[in-house]
C-alpha cells in the first residue's frame, strides 16, 4: 500500500512539475513582416531565460481586431502604431506598454532570374501581368505599396494587375512560388529569395514606424515585458538590423 501511495505521490508532483514548465511560455501576436526576424529572437529569448515564445504571423489588422475580441495573446508586435494607439483607445493593451521597435521598408521583387531594371517602367511593361500587394485595408505594408505606386503615378494604370494578399507574408510568397510576376514586399522578408529586388525611396510612402504592446487580458505581464525589454536589447535590436529594419 506504502509503494503504491509512493508511485501515485510521485506521478503527482512529477505532472506538478510538468505543468510548471509547460506554462512558462508567452503567445506573440506579430506582422507577417517579422516572421523571419522574430523566430530568431525568440529563440536567443528562450534560451536566455527559459520562457518559451509561441508566435502567431499575420496581418496587423485581422490580428488587432482578434486581441480586441480578447484573443488570447501575451504581447502583440504591430507593423504600424496607429494600431497600437488604436487598441490603447480601446483599453485592449496596457498603457504604459508601448514600444516602438523599429521601421519597416518595402522593396520591389521580380519572379525573374535574369537581370531586370526593377521601377516602375518595369511593372508598366507588357510581361508583367500580375503584382502583388498585401491588402492595404489592413495591412500597413500594403498601404505603403498603394502609396508608392500611386507616388509614381501609376496606380490607375496597373490596378487591373494587382493580386491582393491577405498578409505580406503571403505576398512574397506569391512571387516566390510564381503566382504574381512582381509584388512590393517588405525587406524583412528576402533573406532566403534568390530572386531580385530593389529597396523602395522610403520618401514614396508615409513611414512604416512599428510599435508593440501588451494586451490587457494577459495573466503574464511579467515575461511578457521581458519580451519585450529583450526585442528592445543591443542584441534585438541587432537581429532587427540583419534582417533589413530600419531603428526607431
Amino acid at each position: 500500500m506504502r509503494i503504491l501511495l509512493l508511485i501515485l505521490s510521485l506521478f503527482i508532483v512529477s505532472g506538478c512539475v510538468n505543468n510548471k514548465t509547460e506554462e512558462k511560455a508567452i503567445n506573440v501576436a506579430a506582422a507577417a513582416d517579422l516572421s523571419h526576424a522574430f523566430t530568431e529572437i525568440g529563440k536567443e529569448f528562450t534560451e536566455e531565460t527559459g520562457i518559451k515564445v509561441e508566435f502567431t504571423f499575420g496581418s496587423t489588422g485581422l490580428l488587432t481586431k482578434q486581441i480586441k475580441e480578447g484573443a488570447p495573446f501575451d504581447l502583440f508586435a504591430a507593423a504600424h502604431e496607429s494600431y497600437i494607439d488604436d487598441l490603447l483607445d480601446s483599453e485592449s493593451v496596457l498603457e504604459d506598454s508601448k514600444e516602438y521597435y523599429a521601421i519597416g521598408r518595402i522593396v520591389l521583387m521580380a519572379n525573374k532570374k535574369e537581370d531586370v531594371i526593377l521601377d516602375k517602367n518595369y511593372l508598366l511593361s507588357p510581361e508583367v501581368k500580375t503584382i502583388t500587394i498585401a491588402n492595404p485595408e489592413h495591412a500597413p505594408y500594403g498601404k505603403a505599396a498603394k502609396e508608392t505606386l500611386e507616388a509614381w503615378g501609376i496606380w490607375e494604370e496597373i490596378e487591373p494587375k494587382i493580386v491582393y494578399a491577405e498578409n505580406i507574408r503571403q505576398a512574397y510568397q506569391y512571387v516566390e512560388s510564381g503566382n504574381a510576376d512582381a509584388g512590393l514586399i517588405a525587406l524583412a522578408l528576402m533573406t532566403e529569395t534568390e530572386y531580385p529586388y530593389e529597396v523602395i525611396d522610403e520618401d514614396n510612402h508615409q513611414p512604416i514606424v512599428q510599435a508593440l504592446a501588451i494586451p490587457s487580458q494577459t495573466d503574464k505581464e511579467e515575461w511578457s515585458r521581458q519580451f519585450s525589454d529583450f526585442i528592445l536589447s543591443d542584441k534585438g535590436k541587432e537581429t532587427l538590423k540583419k534582417y533589413g529594419f530600419d531603428l526607431p
